[in-house]
């Protein structure tokens, strides 16, 4: 029976091929989605835990993504912050979208604060010297375009205006880009403003201490106050907006390419071989063996195409360490489990109505077929 799947397989290599090569298409759509969306949220987590904060305050309105896109609130909150018996150090900041050239958060930050919570690590140059001075790491230094340079002395462009580079510091504080708090505050129209304030506690076990000490504050009973641990176990596709339902819709539609290509190959494939069926039904094989025979064609064709396609997206994973080295790829085995069987799954389902087709013919009609 091998023998026969495989010659069925093998007498049609161009239909072969491409439906392979759309099963590894779907494998890819899979994973993906799901390595750059799953990337997205790991690096983010990474580079919070990096700032060397306990906790995190921001407005009462704020999304728990660290209220990025505006800055509402009096920067001079950090000062009173700071004054809180168990605060010792607290840090106003700025988040803001950057769409030019890619979606990325520039921060604003007051640098003496920010760099107390946990000292910037400078693998080149060093702090602002000026308000049209910048701070990026040096996963931004490398991802530079071709032919700029992102080195200590360049000038990048940001929110356009032109910023010189004054410091590189290693990844893991954050964020990629730093400018100070009254330059972007100015630049975004809300001078002296901030998004929100880092703090680090005298003690970790003061945590909640610290949270009874703001909300008495007047003013700012109603302010969010977050541990990093809280926020930390919020940043899960769980608690994304969309998330899950952009990864459901990305499975659906691959689902679907499977489903189709797979009936599509096969059902042509039981036609053209209509008479074969008929010789080998007056033969003597059953309804189950010819139907084995097609099932065993589809998963062969699948098997192909999940190896091709998982071996595709490591090639992907790797061009984009390669070429954008700030961006995060995250491929997991659990997910190449999953895509295996999604693939699977709609494979078996496309080519379940062709094996029936062919499990069903009349050998006397299918021997008369021309």
């Amino acid at each position: 029976m091998n023998k026969l799947v495989l010659g069925n397989v093998l007498h049609r290599p161009l239909r072969t091929l491409i439906s392979v090569l759309a099963i590894a298409i779907e494998v890819i759509m899979i994973l993906s989605i799901v390595a750059i969306m799953v990337g997205m949220v790991n690096n983010a987590r990474n580079e919070k835990s990096g700032i060397g904060a306990d906790i995190i305050v921001s407005p009462p309105n704020a999304s728990f993504i660290a209220s990025v896109g505006g800055a509402p609130v009096p920067a001079k909150i950090a000062d009173v912050l700071a004054k809180l018996p168990h605060v010792a150090v607290a840090a106003p900041a700025i988040a803001d979208f950057n769409m030019a050239g890619g979606v990325e958060t520039i921060w604003g930050i007051d640098f003496s604060s920010y760099n107390a919570l946990r000292p910037f690590e400078f693998v080149a140059g060093g702090p602002f010297q000026g308000p049209n001075d910048v701070i990026v790491d040096d996963l931004y230094a490398r991802a530079a375009p071709k032919g700029q340079s992102r080195s200590v002395g360049a000038i990048i462009k940001l929110l356009n205006h032109q910023f010189r580079i004054c410091g590189i510091v290693e990844h893991g504080k954050g964020g990629r880009i730093f400018l100070p708090i009254e330059t972007l505050g100015s630049l975004m129209g809300s001078p002296n403003n901030a998004s929100l304030f880092y703090i680090r506690s005298d003690d970790q076990e003061n945590q909640d201490l610290i949270r009874e000490e703001i909300h008495a504050v007047p003013g700012l009973q109603n302010y969010q106050v977050q541990t990093m641990h809280e926020w930390m176990s919020m940043m899960t596709p769980e608690h994304l907006p969309g998330f899950n339902a952009a990864l459901d819709t990305v499975i659906a539609i691959a689902v679907i390419v499977g489903f189709l290509v797979i009936f599509q190959s096969l059902y042509t494939a039981v036609m053209e071989r209509t008479r074969e069926i008929g010789i080998l039904k007056s033969l003597g094989a059953s309804k189950l063996y010819i139907l084995n025979v097609v099932l065993r064609e589809a998963l062969l064709v699948s098997i192909a195409g999940i190896i091709l396609g998982i071996v595709l997206t490591q090639v992907i994973k790797f061009g984009m360490a390669w070429r954008l080295p700030s961006f995060s790829f995250m491929l997991t085995n659990q997910w190449r489990i999953y895509a295996t069987l999604i693939a699977l799954g709609g494979s078996l389902l496309g080519a379940i109505y062709p094996a029936w087709k062919a499990a069903s013919k009349d050998p006397i009609d299918a021997l008369a077929y021309e």
